[in-house]
This record gives C-alpha cells, sequence and structure tokens, in this order.
C-alpha cells in the first residue's frame, strides 16, 4: 500500500473526493455562467455579450455618423477578440439591440430584416448591416477618460471595459432578462423621462419615499405599448424587486350596425407573439371555447404594426367575448418581475443580488458618481501636464536669446534638452516642448495664445480641483448631463396605467371640475369643460359642437363634476355606471370614445339617460318614465352596488323603452310631456316606491301615435321650455299646468304643426338659465333662456335655431350660465 502511494506521489497524481470536486467545478461554472453570460450588470443594464458588442462596434468606428456595415464584420469582431462562444449567439444579441419592439430606446442602428413580432427571425448576418445609434453612444461617451476599468480578454492579447459608462439608466430604460444557473431576471424597461426625473428626485431628497417616486416613475413603459392592469403589482415590484404585473391588448369596439360589432387589437402585451395570438384564438373559435367570432384577420402593416379585426356574428356581445378572449390567450398576459442583477460587493467581488426600484438608482448614481470623479480626475491630470509645458514655453519666450543661443551651441538635442534644465529648472518635458517648438510660435501673435490658453488651463484646473473636493458639484454634473439627454431622446410614455377594480380609488388624484358630457346616437361619449361654449343670441347658427360620423347626431349633452357617479340607463331598462373622470376627455370637434368601449352594452342596447349622482342618500329616489307612459319610483340606495355588467334598472313591457330618470326627494312634482304636445304635471306621492325590478305604474294615457318624450320634477323653475324638430319653442308659465292625478291624458302644451313639427325636448328654466340646442348633424346653439318668448300653453312658438332641408333638432340640455357670455353670434 505504501509503495502504491509512493507511487501516485511521483507521477504527480493527488486523490481528491469527487464528490467535493463536483461540487467545486459546478459551482465555478455556475458562477462563470451568472456572472459573465446571463445577468446584466447593475450600473449599465448590459450582458457581457451586449456590452462586448457596443464596445467593438465603438472601436471600429461603425458610429451614428459613418455608413451601415456587415452584421458580419461586428459578429467576427466581438468573437475574435472578446467572445469566444458561438457566433448565433452573438449576433442574435446584436439583433435583439436593434429590434424597436424588444428595447425601449434601441442600441443598434439597423439596416435590413432583424426580425418582426410575429416572430419571424432576422435575415442571415452576411445580408444585415448595423451601426451604433445615437443612445448607445450615451453608453460609450468618456470611455477612452479612464471613467471604467478595462481586464484583459480571454486570450489576454485585448483589454475590455469592466463596465460602459452609460450616461444614462440603461437597466430600468430598456430593461433585461435573461436565465442562469438556478436564477433568472425579468426587469420590464421604463420610459427614459419619468426615470431621469425619478434620479433627480432622489438626489434633491435622498429621504423621499416609495410613494411620492411613483408619482414620478408611475410604472414600465413597454416599447409594444399596451396597457398594464391595477397599480399593486408595480409598487410590489419596486418595493421588493419581485411582483406580478397584468398586461392587456389595446382595444376599440367599433359599431358595424345596429346589432353587428367588431374588436379591434391595436396593441399587445410585450413580448406576445402576434401571429401565434391570432393562430390561438383561431383555434379557440373552432373548439367552439369562444363562440361570437364571425371573421379574422391581421391587417397590419407598417402605418399600423399591429391591426387585428375581429368580427363578430349579429347580437354578440363584444365585452363578452373579449373577456374571454382575455382569459383564455395572451391579450391579457402576466409580467413576473424579477430585479436581478450582478452587484459590486464592499470588498470588490461581483455577486447576483435582487434589488428594488430605489436601490437599482441609488446603484446607478453611485456609478456616475464614480464615472465623474474618474473623468474629471482624468481631465485635470491632462490640464496639469499641458499647464507644466505651457509654463516651460513661456519662460522660453521670456529668455528667448539665451534659449536659442543654448540650442545653438548644443551637439545633440540631448544637450540641448540638458543644457536648458540646467539653465532654467525646466523638467524634462518642458525642455523636449522648448526644442520642439516652430520657430513660427516665437512671433508676438503666438505668445499672447499661449498665455491665454495658460490662463483657461488654470480655470479649467480651479473647477476640476472644486468638483474633487464637493459631492454637491458632482451630484449637480450628474443632474444637468440627464436633463440633456432627457431633452435630446425622451419621449411620451406608450403603456398606459389603469386601475384594477378590486384597487383603491385614485380620485384624489383627480381634480374636481364642471365637465360638459355629450353622447350620440352612435353612442360616442366624451367630457370637455363646461365653459367650452359661449352664449349666443336666439336665431344664431350655432358653432360645430363635435365631427360625428355620417348619419350620426347627438343625443344627450349633460353637465357633471368630475367626481360624480354618472348612471347610464338603456332603452332595455338596464343601469351601467361610471365615475365622471372615466370618461375621456376630448376637444371641441372630438368625436368621443365608443360608448361599448367603456360599458357592457349588447349589441341592441343603447344609452338613452345619463344622469349625474353627487352622492347616495336615504331619502333620494330616482323617478323612470317610459316610451308607453309608465311611470316607476325607487330607492336611489338600491342602485348603490353596480356590477361590472350593469343591473336591471327596470323591468319593460314588450316594446316598451326607457326614455327618462330623475333625482328626487320623494316629494316633488312630476311633469310628463309628450310628441303630438300633451302634457300631465302630478305628485310623485301618487307613485308608491317599488323594487328595483318592479314595472311601475301608468303616468299618462297615450293615443296610439303618441308617445312620452320628456320629464320634469317641478322644483323652483318658474317655467316649462318646449322645443319642436324645426327648431321651435317657447316658455311656458308653470303654473299654467295645474296639479292633476296621474294616469291621465293631460292638457296641451304646444300646438303641433307641420311647420313645426313634432316636440323633440322640454326643459323647466328660469330666466338665468342657458340652454343649448343640438341638431341631428351635430351643430349646437347656446342661448340664455331670457331670449326666448314666454308664451301661453296652445300656441306655436317662436324660431330658436333655423335647420336646413333634412335637418332637425335632436335634443336640448340646461347649462349653467357664464359671467362672461358673448353677445355677437359666433360662427
Amino acid at each position: 500500500m505504501a509503495d502504491n502511494t509512493n507511487e501516485i506521489r511521483e507521477q504527480k497524481i493527488i486523490p481528491v473526493n469527487i464528490e467535493s470536486e463536483m461540487k467545486k467545478s459546478f459551482m465555478q461554472y455556475a458562477m462563470s455562467v451568472i456572472i459573465e453570460r446571463a445577468l446584466p450588470d447593475i450600473r449599465d443594464g448590459l450582458k457581457p455579450v451586449h456590452r462586448r458588442i457596443l464596445y467593438a462596434m465603438y472601436e471600429l468606428g461603425f458610429t451614428p455618423d459613418k455608413a451601415y456595415r456587415k452584421c458580419a464584420t461586428t459578429v467576427g469582431e466581438v468573437l475574435g477578440k472578446f467572445h469566444p462562444h458561438g457566433d448565433a449567439a452573438v449576433y442574435d444579441s446584436l439583433v435583439r439591440m436593434a429590434q424597436d419592439f424588444s428595447l425601449r430606446h434601441i442600441l443598434i442602428d439597423g439596416h435590413g430584416n432583424f426580425g418582426s413580432r410575429d416572430g419571424d427571425p432576422a435575415a442571415a448576418m452576411r445580408y444585415t448591416e448595423a451601426r451604433l445609434s445615437k443612445m448607445a453612444m450615451e453608453m460609450l461617451t468618456d470611455i477612452n477618460k479612464d471613467t471604467v476599468d478595462f481586464k484583459p480578454n480571454f486570450d489576454e492579447h485585448e483589454m475590455e471595459p469592466v463596465v460602459l459608462p452609460s450616461r444614462f439608466p440603461n437597466l430600468l430604460v430598456n430593461g433585461s432578462s435573461g436565465i442562469a444557473v438556478g436564477m433568472a431576471t425579468n426587469i420590464p424597461p421604463h420610459n427614459l423621462g419619468e426615470v431621469i426625473d425619478g434620479i433627480i428626485k432622489i438626489i434633491d431628497n435622498p429621504d423621499i419615499s416609495l410613494d411620492e417616486l411613483m408619482k414620478t416613475i408611475k410604472g414600465p413603459d413597454f416599447p409594444t405599448a399596451g396597457i398594464i392592469v391595477g397599480r399593486q403589482g408595480i409598487r410590489e415590484a419596486y418595493r421588493t424587486g419581485k411582483g406580478r404585473i397584468t398586461l392587456r391588448a389595446e382595444t376599440v369596439i367599433e359599431q358595424v350596425s345596429s346589432t353587428k360589432q367588431r374588436i379591434i387589437v391595436t396593441e399587445l402585451p410585450y413580448q406576445v407573439n402576434k401571429a401565434r395570438l391570432i393562430e390561438k384564438i383561431a383555434e379557440l373559435v373552432k373548439e367552439k371555447r369562444i363562440e361570437g367570432i364571425a371573421d379574422l384577420r391581421d391587417e397590419s402593416g407598417r402605418e399600423e404594426p399591429v391591426r387585428i379585426v375581429i368580427d363578430l356574428k349579429k347580437d354578440a356581445n363584444a365585452n363578452v367575448v373579449l373577456n374571454l378572449l382575455y382569459k383564455n390567450t395572451q391579450m391579457q398576459d402576466t409580467f413576473s418581475v424579477n430585479m436581478l442583477a450582478i452587484v459590486e460587493t464592499e470588498d470588490k467581488k461581483y455577486e447576483p443580488r435582487i434589488v428594488n426600484l430605489r436601490q437599482a438608482i441609488d446603484y446607478y448614481i453611485k456609478h456616475q458618481e464614480d464615472v465623474i470623479i474618474r473623468r474629471t480626475k482624468f481631465d485635470l491630470d491632462k490640464a496639469e501636464a499641458r499647464a507644466h509645458i505651457l509654463e516651460g514655453l513661456k519662460i522660453a519666450l521670456d529668455h528667448l536669446d539665451e534659449v536659442i543661443k543654448i540650442i545653438r551651441n548644443s551637439k545633440t538635442e540631448a544637450d540641448a534638452k540638458q543644457g536648458l534644465m540646467d539653465s532654467f529648472g525646466l523638467s524634462e518635458k518642458q525642455s523636449q516642448a522648448i526644442v520642439d517648438m516652430r520657430l513660427g510660435r516665437l512671433t508676438g501673435l503666438e505668445r499672447e495664445k499661449i498665455e491665454n490658453e495658460y490662463r483657461e488651463l488654470l480655470e479649467r484646473i480651479k473647477y476640476f480641483k472644486d468638483v474633487l473636493a464637493n459631492e454637491s458639484m458632482v451630484l449637480k454634473i450628474i443632474k444637468d448631463e440627464l436633463t440633456v439627454i432627457k431633452e435630446k431622446y425622451a419621449d411620451e410614455r406608450r403603456t398606459k396605467i389603469i386601475a384594477d377594480e378590486d384597487e383603491i380609488d385614485i380620485e384624489d388624484l383627480i381634480q374636481e371640475e364642471e365637465s360638459a358630457i355629450t353622447l350620440t346616437h352612435f353612442g360616442y361619449i366624451k367630457r370637455m369643460p363646461a365653459d367650452t361654449y359661449k352664449s349666443q343670441k336666439r336665431g344664431g347658427k350655432g358653432i360645430i359642437g363635435l365631427s360625428t360620423r355620417e348619419e350620426d347626431f347627438v343625443e344627450n349633452l349633460f353637465t357633471a363634476s368630475t367626481h360624480h357617479f354618472l348612471l347610464f340607463f338603456t332603452n332595455k331598462g338596464k343601469v351601467h355606471r361610471l365615475k365622471a373622470y372615466e370618461i375621456p376627455e376630448g376637444s371641441r370637434q372630438a368625436k368621443g370614445t365608443a360608448i361599448v368601449n367603456l360599458l357592457q352594452l349588447d349589441a341592441d342596447e343603447k344609452v338613452t339617460t345619463v344622469i349625474p349622482v353627487a352622492e347616495y342618500k336615504e331619502d333620494s329616489y330616482l323617478i323612470m318614465a317610459t316610451k308607453h307612459g309608465l311611470i316607476k319610483k325607487t330607492k336611489l340606495m338600491e342602485y348603490d352596488n353596480i356590477r361590472k355588467g350593469g343591473l336591471t334598472g327596470v323591468a319593460l313591457r314588450e316594446n316598451d323603452e326607457l326614455i327618462d330618470v330623475k333625482l328626487t326627494d320623494g316629494d316633488k312634482d312630476i311633469i310628463l310631456v309628450t310628441r303630438n304636445g300633451m302634457s300631465i304635471r302630478f305628485n310623485e306621492n301618487d307613485v308608491r316606491p317599488v323594487g328595483r325590478v318592479a314595472q311601475g305604474v301608468i303616468g299618462v294615457k297615450l293615443e296610439d301615435d303618441d308617445s312620452v318624450i320628456g320629464m320634469e320634477v317641478c322644483c323652483n323653475d318658474p317655467y316649462l321650455l318646449v322645443v319642436t324638430e324645426k327648431g321651435f319653442g317657447k316658455r311656458t308659465e308653470l303654473e299654467e299646468y295645474k296639479v292633476q292625478s296621474r294616469g291621465g291624458k293631460g292638457i296641451l302644451t304646444y300646438r303641433v304643426t307641420e311647420k313645426t313639427g313634432k316636440v323633440v325636448g322640454m326643459k323647466l328654466v328660469d330666466d338665468n338659465d342657458d340652454i343649448m340646442l343640438i341638431s341631428q348633424d351635430g351643430t349646437i346653439i347656446r342661448m340664455n333662456v331670457d331670449d326666448i318668448s314666454v308664451l301661453g300653453r296652445a300656441t306655436q312658438g317662436v324660431t330658436l335655431m333655423r335647420v336646413g332641408e333634412g335637418n332637425n333638432v335632436a335634443c336640448i340640455a340646461k347649462i349653467v350660465p357664464e359671467t362672461d357670455s358673448e353677445d355677437d353670434n359666433e360662427e
């Protein structure tokens, strides 16, 4: 046994335990993969392969101001000098940095086929060309000023940077994803402007809270836009470094006809393959797991990178189909945030570490401080070296004759240098500079240039020393340089963030203000400031209130605070609810947003009445009137909990429709007006309160060709205003309408003729009110009620609005008057 041991030692074979050796070898391999391949550095947000590609292109001179160069050249350079792995790995990494649907700000400016959202691969590297983007140059700025450490490459024949200066926070702006041995990273991209503003906030206030920081950095901002649903996942990711963010496709529901709708997908969640998504939807339709889809096609192109059109079958509910698509396809996806990056430890080693948002920014600020200090030291050394030379040149110019004599009498250049050093106490570098000086620099003008340069250098040296001695100056430089980058490259946020239904309301962030809200016949709704329109005299032509589609016209216009609830009652008797601020704001000429994108409506369902509710009270009631003359009273509290799909607001008889709803205190007079000019006034105590799904009782008896067109609750307004199809109208004193029992035929309120047309609107008003008349072509006129004549019940009225041939008044609305109204007609 001893002989065998001696023999083993003589052969230099050392016995080891195979288990411990495997552990040791695997750990070394694992750490090599983690540090050198799979995870990004927290300072520049790059993995080694990406850093090597950018640095190799920089060294080759493939900059934005030069022509594109073959990608094969870049890949060969990277493989030969820095990255001894497969060419496919290098080229794939290069391709990703050139894809505007992968990176928020591309680092490679590609020319040729670099892949698509459908998962198509890039063309071979021998066909494609590339150069550095302008943003990539910001990553490499000042790299030659000793701002970062360099290390030997794999064969120690070249030097490569350990990290790039990264003048913008690339880790957060472009994000990163990768899988190492036993760990993975998944950092979402962000908006450049928001991140830079967040960094500046932290520099100005190091004690800033996460909630305050999130007012600036609102959440990830993906290059493919889309929608983030809910803020809780974002907050958790920012607080701990881990979280789940729900992403949803951007969709629009279009009304094709009265019974058919279509869903148009315009944006997809990040990294969702469009072609595979369409295949998945087609598969679900084929398997009948999703019903209601008639046709599916991809209309994407250069102008619209994503446009998936989903035609629905007749009477299919678009919102139901959309929810099924969210549930069963990647139209709704989850982005699992895992902010894992390589961090430098205190003992100058590198290890993977999960960081939260604040830590990621703090590490970046620390890196920038180090870059600026090293750059300043480099510039200081260069300035001091140049000043040293200039001091020698000044001495030579001050003793010019003697310097020339020494040089002339010296046998060699070395003797001349030594003579100058001995005579004037110059250094070797100063002496060399004097010996090398051309005769042309002996002129007076050149002497002045040297003195001016020397003064400027002294000022720069003083500045550099101040920077090195003052941390606040370093932080100010960081802020100034980031602000410049923001001004050059920042763009608008692409990804929208909407609140999840289960999350806290964001009402505190919404400014309370009065708004005018319009709803058109085809269901387009928008919100505008209430003072968008100025008052006009009666008889004017009006101004264009919105741009409508052909054959569309405005049906409802009302005012509400942005914090009010809006109850949407439909012709089918259902009720939906939104906050006023949830209605998208639009300009006066804008068409608005289709109401079907906000409410879950059936294909043949239409919103007929919208009423604002400030708060739910026990003693408040909703009075509802139907087309066939039924009236119903229900406590407002019964409509407090309205689910997303809506509730039954009133049970309707066959062929009947809900035409109006009013909010009351339970003890008011109600007045109904019919299309043929009849009216009835009764006290609402004649109508006992019933449940939410009850039908109601008869309010007015109608002739066969008549129907109810409006209802009002009598309060303090002294006049009843009635308007007809042809723009005629009048005010009548409310006292002329005596209180009757409900259920009668009522009394005449307007003498309807062929000239005036049928009655289309009625409002209770006083002298200080403003009203709006809206025609079918979208024209709006606003006037003060005081300009409208007061006439008896059975009269014809006066012209309020001139309507052309084939155009009629659609509806009227009462508006709060303005103090600075205009007297002149406005075109």
